[in-house]
């Protein structure tokens, strides 16, 4: 994957002068990010509730997503939805639309904001982790960008989705990529090869030499010159994510695991950790541009564990 021939073909679009057209893509993207996390946490809720109705009738527990917002001083805000269930240890699926003007020492690295460097960027993230150590962590962002001012306004798309296994499973790790595969394929046959790459790399862990799980794919930068088939792309990252994730959860729920699992779980979170903190792009953004550090930081697990 050529990063900066991409970076490049940001620089080189077409200079955008329909500032109409620019809101009805902005709008339409913020729409589709609130929509699928309306999606996501009801798919999610089903599932925590069908798992405490069979596992734990006596307590009666009802569990439910909370959502809180928040606001940006330099502009915009989002809506944190959160859920500690018996299913889900911790699970968030965050909204956020934000605007305003990136630091001078962070505009430089940002395509297209380098001369003024105003923003705007919505998106959705997801981060799960569950109580059962036979069902992987999984994270999903997607996000649209517009950076620049007038007719040297640039935009874009990025996201991915992956897997974290806490314990070695060949079976999930086929299922997933499969399915990733399959949707990407319906729209490029390059994409599934080059953004599994790309996380491949980008998940990996420099001072642990290993990657953090399983992969899936990851992409930045991404502008085909057709709005509409690019935000069609990255619908279906999110709905692809959002079928298979939820598929392998009902697989796995109700499977037994050791004292010894539990373990290699909470240390594998460690893995996790350790990478949001040190490495992950998304993490110095949020608060590079003053995002809501809870929000940023709700990806760490709740409990974890190193040697």
């Amino acid at each position: 994957m050529n990063k900066k021939k991409l970076i490049n073909d940001i620089h080189n679009q077409p200079k955008v002068v329909n500032e109409k057209l620019i809101n009805f893509k902005k709008k339409t993207a913020e729409k589709w990010f609130l929509d699928l996390r309306d999606m996501i946490c009801d798919s999610f809720l089903k599932l925590e509730k069908k798992y405490s109705e069979n596992k734990t009738k006596i307590n009666n527990k009802t569990y439910d997503f909370e959502k809180k917002k928040w606001l940006r001083d330099g502009g915009g805000g989002g809506v944190m939805s959160t859920m500690r269930g018996d299913l889900f240890e911790k699970v968030g699926v965050n909204i956020s639309t934000v605007h305003g003007q990136f630091s001078e020492e962070f505009k430089s690295q940002i395509p297209g904001a380098e001369e003024t460097g105003r923003f705007w960027a919505s998106g959705i993230s997801v981060v799960s982790h569950m109580s059962n150590p036979k069902i992987p962590a999984a994270h999903m962002n997607t996000r649209f960008l517009v950076t620049g001012e007038g007719s040297s306004k640039k935009t874009w798309f990025g996201g991915g989705c992956d897997l974290t296994p806490m314990t070695n499973d060949k079976k999930v790790e086929k299922l997933f990529h499969s399915h990733i595969k399959k949707m990407c394929d319906k729209y490029n046959k390059n994409y599934y090869e080059d953004y599994k790459l790309w996380c491949d790399e980008y998940f990996f862990l420099p001072h642990r030499n290993e990657p953090r799980g399983i992969g899936g794919i990851f992409f930045d930068y991404f502008n085909s010159l057709d709005w509409d088939k690019d935000l069609e792309f990255v619908r279906d990252v999110g709905l692809t994510f959002s079928e298979v994730y939820s598929n392998i959860i009902k697989e796995r729920m109700f499977q037994d695991y050791s004292k010894k699992d539990k373990l290699e779980q909470l240390e594998k979170r460690g893995r996790y950790v350790e990478f949001n903190l040190l490495y992950d792009r998304g993490t110095v953004f949020g608060l590079k541009t003053g995002g809501n550090p809870e929000a940023i930081l709700m990806s760490l697990p709740p409990q974890v564990s190193w040697k």
